[in-house]
C-alpha cells in the first residue's frame, strides 16, 4: 500500500472491495463498466496534462513556501474588508471542526437543529443591528446583497408604479465601488435605469422606485440619511441601505429611519479577509416583503410532539418551484461564515461589541486630530472608521508602502484611512509618522486614546441590541466551547455517515486541503492590495485556473463567481456580450430541458432572456426532435440551450453532441451546468461534449466543503469565442479585453477557499482525477445494484448503468400510505441523512455516494434502505400509526415513562444491528412546515410569546 498516494486516502472502496463491487454489478472490470456507462463517442483521447501528483506532505510544504509570497502590511483600505481578530475558540471548534464544515444545507430539520439554531442568531444579530423586522440566514457577499435590494424594490413596486413603468433607480455616489459595479450588472438585463448622484442634492422626483445609500459613505463620511429616507418615504420611493454593520453598534440603525432594506457584510465580525472572501452578507428588509426575500429564512415552529423546532421557511427552494417566475437565483447561502460570525456576537456580546467599536472609532478620532495638528485637513466631520485626507496620495504612497502600510488612494489628491480592530496605538503612531515624513515635519506621538464622539447626535445609536440570553451568557471561552460543541451534538455530518445527496456531491473534505485555511498569509491579504503583495496568491489563483481550463477543455477561467447561481448568471451574461459583439441584441431565447435545475430558468430571466422549455422523453432524455424543432423555430433569436451533463436524471445522455449541433447550427451557444461535473472530470469534458460555456461548482466536484450551505464557488471556463467577455472587476484588472462588469464583489471571488480546490487537484493528479470519476460511478452502480428488487431505477443509459448517481422511485409505496418523506425520516433513525428528496422528479430519492465512501459505508446504507422497504411492505393505508409516519424516533420518546406505539421501542430506535453501536439521535420529532409558514417567527424569541 503506498502510504503517500493522496487518491488511496480520497477514493473510498479498497482494491479487493471494488472486485466484489464489480461481481455484484455483473460485470469483469471496472473499464467495462464504464465503457457500458460512457457513450463512446464523447471519451477523451488524451490524459489531461496536468502536474505530477503531490504527497500531502509535499502539498503542506508546497502551499506553506507559496504563502510567504504574499506580503502581509498593515491594511487600512476598507471599502468593506477590514482586518479582524478571529476568536481561537471560534476558529478551532467551528472553522477547523469537520462536524460544521462538512454538514449539508439543512433540507432534513431534524438532524440540522444546532446549524438552524446558530443562524437563528445571525438573523437576530442582523435584524437588532439594522432595526429589520425580518433578515435572512446570509447571502454571498454586500455587493451581491446589494444588488439583490435593487431587484427586491423593483418587485415590490406600488401597482401604481408598475402600471407606469417607473424603473428609475438612485444610487448614491458615495457607494462602494464593487457594490456600484454590481449594480450596473443586474439592472440592465431586467429593465431597471440607474441614476448616480449626490444624495444631497437628489430630488425625490415620481420617476424614481428606490434608492441606495451607503452608511457610513465609501470615503468614511457618515451622512444623514435619516432626512433622506424621510423624504423618500413622502415620495413613495423604498430606500435599501447598505450598512458597516460594526458601525451599527454606534449608528442608529436604518430600520429606525424607515429604511425599506438593509444589507452589507459580516466580515468585520472575526472573518479573515482571505483576498476577498468567503464572508456573510446580510439581508434585512421588512416582513412585509418576506415572499421576495433572497435566499434562505430560517424559522420557527414545533414538532409532532409540539415543541420547538426550527426549519428553513418559505422559498427557501422557491427556484425548484416558481422557476422562471423567482425573485432570485441566489439559492444558498455563507452558513459555515454566518455561525462564525453569529458565534462572535454570542462570545462579545452587547458590551463586547461597544467596547471593540469605540475603541476603533477613538482611534480614528486621534488620528483625525494628529493629522490636523500636523498640518492636513481631514474632510469628514462625522465619522465612525474612516478619515478622508486631503494629501498627495503620488507622495503618500511610496512612504506608506516603504513601512508596509496600505492606504486606499481614491484619486491623487485623497487619502482615506480606516481603522480596525486590530489597530494598535503603536499602529497609529507609525501612520502619522508616514504623514509627517511627507510634510517634512516632527511627527505628533501619541502616548494615550482618549474617549470622542465624532457622529452627529441625531444619528447616534439610542435603541438597544443583542438583548436575547443567547448574547449574554457564553463571554468565557468555556462557556462557547460548550455551546457550540452542544450545536454540533444536535447535527448529522460526515463525520457522523455519509450523505448520499443526489446532485450535491458530498465527498471528503480532505484536512490536507483545509489545513492552510487557517494559515495568517492566506488569511489577512485585502482583495484590493497591489497585484505585487499577493504574489502567492496570484500563482495559486493562475495555477488553479489554468488546472480549471485543462480538465474541461476550454480557452480560459474566472474564479469570480462565488457561488453556483452566480457562475451560471456569468455564463449566460458572457454569452449575451458574445452576441451583442456581434451586432445580434435580439438573441434573447434560452433553451432549458424540463428536468434542469431550477436556478437555470431564474438565471436566464434575471440575463434579461426569455426561457423556452424543451420536452424530456420517458426514458428521462432530452427530446431531441423537440429541441431542433424549438431551436429552429426561434432561430433567428436563439441565445443559448442551458443543459445538465451527465443529466439531472443520473444518465449520460448519448445524443449530446448531436444536441449541441443543433443549437450551434442555430445560431446560438451552448451552457453547461456543472452540477454533475463529478461524472466528467478525466473522462469527457464540456469542451468536447460541444459545450461553448460551463460553470462548475468548487463545493461539489473539486471538495470545498459544503459548509451546512456555503461557502459556494462557481467559476466559469470559457469556449475561446468568450475569453474576451470574462468579467472584470473596478478596481483591481481582471477579467477579458471586453470583459462584462463585474459579478462578485472581489475580483477573484471566494479566493480563500480556493485553495482546498488547488490543493485536491494538486495532490490527486491526472490519473488520481479520474480514478476518482470512476469510483463515482462504480459506487452508483454497486447501489444500483445492491437495491434492485427493493427500489427500482427510474432512469438508466442504454446498457442500464447509472451515471454518479440515481433516482429511485418511491411512488409505488403510496399503495401502502408511505411517501417518500416519510422513508426520508426513518433513514435518520437509521443513522443516515436522506438523499435528495422528491427532486427532480416528485416522489423519488436521488442517491449519489461520490468516490469517496468505502464499500461498508454504502452497505450500511443499502441494508438500511432494504430494512426500510421490509418496513413499508408491512405498512397499510388504513393504520398509519407505524414506524415510517412517526419517524425519526427521539431519545425523549425512548426513554419515557410509557409506549403506546403498535411497535416495540427497539424496533424505533435499532432497527438493525448496527445502529446500536454508533447511535445519532435527532433532537425533535418530525417538523411541522406549515405551522412554521403560517406562524413566521425568524428571530431568538421563545415560541411561547407567539402562541
Amino acid at each position: 500500500m503506498n502510504t503517500n498516494a493522496f487518491s488511496l486516502r480520497h477514493i473510498g472502496p479498497r482494491e479487493a472491495d471494488q472486485s466484489q463491487m464489480l461481481k455484484t454489478i455483473g460485470v469483469d472490470s471496472l473499464d467495462q463498466l464504464i465503457y457500458e456507462t460512457l457513450p463512446d463517442g464523447i471519451r477523451l483521447k488524451q490524459p489531461l496534462n496536468l502536474d505530477a501528483p503531490m504527497t500531502e506532505y509535499e502539498y503542506l510544504t508546497h502551499i506553506h513556501e507559496l504563502s510567504k509570497k504574499n506580503k502581509i502590511f498593515k491594511s487600512y483600505i476598507g471599502l468593506g474588508y477590514h482586518p479582524t481578530i478571529l476568536p481561537a475558540v471560534i476558529q478551532r471548534n467551528v472553522l477547523e471542526n469537520p462536524g460544521w464544515y462538512t454538514a449539508y444545507t439543512p433540507y432534513q430539520a431534524e438532524i440540522a437543529q444546532g446549524r438552524l439554531e446558530a443562524l437563528l442568531n445571525f438573523q437576530t444579530m442582523i435584524t437588532d443591528l439594522t432595526g429589520m423586522e425580518i433578515a435572512n440566514a446570509s447571502l454571498l457577499d454586500e455587493s451581491t446583497a446589494a444588488a439583490e435590494a435593487m431587484s427586491l424594490l423593483f418587485a415590490v413596486r406600488t401597482r401604481e408604479q408598475k402600471k407606469n413603468g417607473v424603473n428609475k433607480f438612485f444610487v448614491s455616489d458615495a457607494i462602494l465601488p464593487q457594490s456600484l459595479a454590481l449594480l450596473q450588472s443586474r439592472s440592465n438585463p431586467i429593465g431597471i435605469e440607474l441614476v448616480i448622484g449626490d444624495e444631497t442634492t437628489f430630488d425625490f422626483s415620481s420617476e424614481f422606485f428606490g434608492a441606495i445609500l451607503q452608511y457610513p459613505g465609501k470615503d468614511g463620511l457618515v451622512s444623514d440619511i435619516k432626512t433622506f429616507i424621510e423624504k423618500a418615504n413622502a415620495a413613495d420611493i423604498k430606500v435599501a441601505v447598505a450598512a458597516d454593520i460594526l458601525s451599527l453598534v454606534k449608528l442608529e440603525a436604518p430600520g429606525k429611519f424607515g429604511a425599506h432594506v438593509v444589507v452589507g457584510t459580516t466580515q468585520r465580525f472575526g472573518i479573515p479577509m482571505g483576498y476577498g472572501g468567503p464572508h456573510a452578507a446580510y439581508f434585512a428588509t421588512k416582513e412585509a416583503y418576506k415572499r421576495d426575500l433572497p435566499g434562505r429564512i430560517i424559522g420557527v415552529t414545533k414538532d409532532m410532539n409540539g415543541n420547538r423546532a426550527l426549519r428553513m421557511a418559505l422559498q427557501t427552494r422557491e427556484q425548484h418551484i416558481k422557476r422562471d417566475k423567482a425573485t432570485s437565483n441566489i439559492c444558498t447561502a455563507q452558513v459555515l461564515l454566518a455561525v462564525m460570525a453569529g458565534m462572535y456576537a454570542v462570545y462579545h456580546g452587547p458590551k463586547g461589541l461597544q467596547f471593540i467599536a469605540n475603541s476603533i472609532h477613538d482611534k480614528a478620532s486621534a488620528l483625525s486630530e494628529a493629522l490636523k495638528a500636523i498640518g492636513f485637513k481631514q474632510k469628514n466631520d462625522t465619522f465612525f472608521d474612516t478619515l478622508n485626507i486631503e494629501a498627495d496620495a503620488e507622495k503618500i504612497k511610496p512612504l506608506a508602502e516603504a513601512k508596509e502600510i496600505n492606504f486606499f488612494y481614491p484619486h491623487v489628491d485623497a487619502v482615506t484611512i480606516s481603522i480596525n480592530e486590530t489597530t494598535s496605538l503603536s499602529d497609529i503612531n507609525d501612520i502619522i509618522s508616514v504623514f509627517a515624513e511627507a510634510e517634512k515635519t516632527e511627527p505628533i506621538v501619541l502616548d494615550a486614546i482618549s474617549e470622542s464622539n465624532n457622529i452627529n447626535e441625531n444619528l447616534q445609536r439610542t435603541t438597544e441590541f443583542l438583548t436575547s440570553d443567547v448574547f449574554n451568557t457564553h463571554h468565557s471561552e468555556t462557556e462557547l466551547m460548550r455551546y457550540i460543541k452542544m450545536l454540533e451534538r444536535k447535527d448529522l455530518s460526515l463525520n457522523h455517515s455519509m450523505i448520499s445527496l443526489g446532485s450535491c456531491t458530498m465527498k471528503l473534505n480532505a484536512a490536507s486541503e483545509m489545513l492552510p485555511l487557517s494559515y495568517a498569509n492566506w488569511g489577512t491579504i485585502h482583495p484590493f492590495v497591489p497585484i505585487e503583495q499577493a504574489q502567492g496568491y496570484q500563482t495559486v489563483l493562475k495555477a488553479l485556473e489554468d488546472q480549471l481550463t485543462e480538465i474541461t477543455g476550454f480557452a480560459a477561467t474566472s474564479l469570480q463567481p462565488n457561488s453556483g447561481a452566480q457562475g451560471e448568471y456569468a455564463g449566460l451574461m458572457v454569452i449575451k456580450a458574445y452576441h451583442e459583439s456581434r451586432g445580434d441584441h435580439h438573441r434573447n431565447i434560452c433553451l432549458i430541458p424540463s428536468s434542469a435545475h431550477g436556478t437555470n430558468p431564474a438565471s436566464a430571466v434575471m440575463a434579461g432572456m426569455k426561457v423556452v422549455v424543451t420536452k424530456s422523453t420517458v426514458e428521462g432524455n432530452i427530446d431531441v426532435d423537440d429541441l431542433r424543432e424549438k431551436a429552429e423555430l426561434h432561430k433567428d433569436n436563439l441565445s443559448c440551450l442551458m443543459v445538465t451533463y451527465p443529466s439531472t436524471h443520473g444518465v449520460y445522455e448519448s445524443a449530446i453532441k448531436e444536441i449541441t449541433q443543433i443549437i450551434h447550427d442555430n445560431g446560438g451557444q451552448v451552457y453547461m451546468d456543472g452540477a454533475n461535473m463529478n461524472a466528467q472530470v478525466g473522462l469527457t469534458n464540456p469542451g468536447n461534449i460541444g459545450a461553448d460555456v460551463c460553470h462548475l461548482n468548487l463545493h461539489k466536484t473539486f471538495a470545498i466543503p459544503h459548509g451546512g450551505g456555503g461557502p459556494g464557488v462557481g467559476p466559469i471556463c470559457v469556449a475561446k469565442q468568450l475569453v474576451r467577455f470574462l468579467p472584470g472587476n473596478p478596481i483591481i484588472k481582471t477579467g477579458g479585453e471586453q470583459a462584462i462588469s463585474a459579478i462578485s464583489a472581489a475580483p477573484f471571488g471566494s479566493s480563500l477557499v480556493c485553495l482546498i480546490s488547488y490543493g485536491y487537484i494538486k495532490m490527486l493528479g491526472a490519473q488520481g482525477l479520474v480514478d476518482s470519476t470512476k469510483a463515482a460511478i462504480l459506487n452508483a452502480n454497486y447501489i444500483k445494484s445492491r437495491l434492485q428488487g427493493s427500489f427500482e431505477t427510474l432512469y438508466s443509459g442504454e446498457c442500464g448503468r447509472a451515471a454518479h448517481e440515481m433516482i429511485v422511485d418511491c411512488r409505488p409505496f403510496k399503495a401502502n400510505g408511505i411517501e417518500v418523506t416519510d422513508i426520508a425520516k426513518r433513514l435518520i433513525d437509521y443513522g443516515f441523512h436522506a438523499p435528495t428528496v422528491s427532486f427532480p422528479v416528485a416522489g423519488t430519492l436521488m442517491i449519489e455516494p461520490t468516490e469517496s465512501e468505502s464499500k461498508h459505508e454504502m452497505d450500511r446504507f443499502c441494508d438500511a434502505l432494504i430494512s426500510i422497504k421490509k418496513e413499508i411492505d408491512t405498512a397499510t393505508k388504513d393504520e398509519p400509526n407505524n414506524v415510517l409516519k412517526n419517524a425519526p424516533h427521539t431519545l425523549d420518546m425512548l426513554t419515557a415513562n410509557s409506549w403506546d406505539l403498535p411497535y416495540t421501542r427497539e424496533e424505533a430506535a435499532y432497527p438493525i444491528d448496527y445502529v446500536k453501536t454508533n447511535k445519532f439521535w435527532p433532537t425533535v420529532r418530525r417538523v411541522d412546515d406549515a405551522f412554521g409558514d403560517r406562524n413566521l417567527i425568524c428571530t431568538c424569541a421563545p415560541i411561547e410569546d407567539y402562541m
